[in-house]
């Protein structure tokens, strides 16, 4: 069975569906103050818009979903705001890790986690060995991450393999680089959505969104629906993605397919 279009999800669009989604969920808070209740209720439904959106993509075929779940910035926040976020993180991957198992999703965790608390770590770890094997929609969540941490990262590996003998300064490319980043196995992002109204890529995944369609959406993450994710992936079937290709010259190739 092929892979699922637009058409397939209902979405009022022809053409295929991104094989990569990678998404900034914001708006947890904002949904929240709106609503008189605390900052961590909003995180709370928010991780229930996680698991919507997740399933969606699974039904759909997408192959990668990469979602920012906590910057390396996010360390700022106030301590008791943090301290809700990192037991929050716990009890969903104790509620959910079963769940993505038997629908065979992987899940993949990307920024220093050395930073976190010892026993996420091991919770973060013991997620990724149940799902390794998993064929499915590959899940990668991006915590205490951030764009520049993740190039510098793999400038740093490239500078200790000169060092080491095992490569010449003059190797170093964008491509010798571009396998150092994080998910340099996976297809680059296609489709990169931005909830709750902000239009900026905020330090997520800079080096891997060259050429990444942007979507941006007023729409607050916890009141984020599979409708909401179908929009963004109608106008996506619409765009023509050109890589420094002219109009015409896609033609073409398309003609000689």
């Amino acid at each position: 069975m092929g892979r699922k279009t637009a058409n397939d999800a209902q979405v009022s669009a022809d053409g295929p569906l991104p094989e990569h989604v990678a998404i900034i969920m914001d708006g947890n808070g904002r949904w929240a103050r709106a609503r008189g209740l605390p900052r961590h209720a909003g995180h709370r439904a928010g991780a229930a818009t996680v698991r919507r959106v997740v399933e969606h993509c699974g039904r759909l075929g997408i192959h990668a979903l990469t979602l920012f779940a906590f910057s390396s910035e996010n360390w700022r926040r106030p301590r008791k705001e943090v301290s809700v976020l990192m037991e929050l993180f716990l009890s969903t991957l104790d509620k959910e890790s079963a769940r993505l198992h038997r629908n065979d999703v992987r899940l993949r965790f990307m920024g220093a986690r050395e930073d976190f608390p010892r026993r996420l770590q091991q919770r973060l770890a013991d997620a990724e060995a149940l799902t390794r094997d998993n064929t499915g929609l590959q899940l990668n969540v991006a915590a205490s991450y951030g764009g520049r941490w993740d190039i510098a990262n793999a400038a740093r590996r490239l500078a200790e393999a000169v060092q080491a003998g095992h490569l010449q300064p003059d190797e170093i490319t964008t491509e010798t680089l571009g396998k150092e980043v994080c998910l340099a196995e996976l297809p680059e992002p296609d489709l990169f959505i931005r909830t709750g109204g902000e239009r900026r890529i905020s330090n997520f995944m800079l080096w891997q969104l060259a050429y990444t369609e942007l979507y941006f959406t007023p729409v607050l993450w916890p009141a984020f629906t599979t409708d909401h994710l179908d929009e963004a992936l109608a106008d996506f079937a619409g765009r023509e993605r050109r890589f420094g290709r002219t109009s015409d010259q896609l033609q073409t190739e398309s003609g000689r397919a």
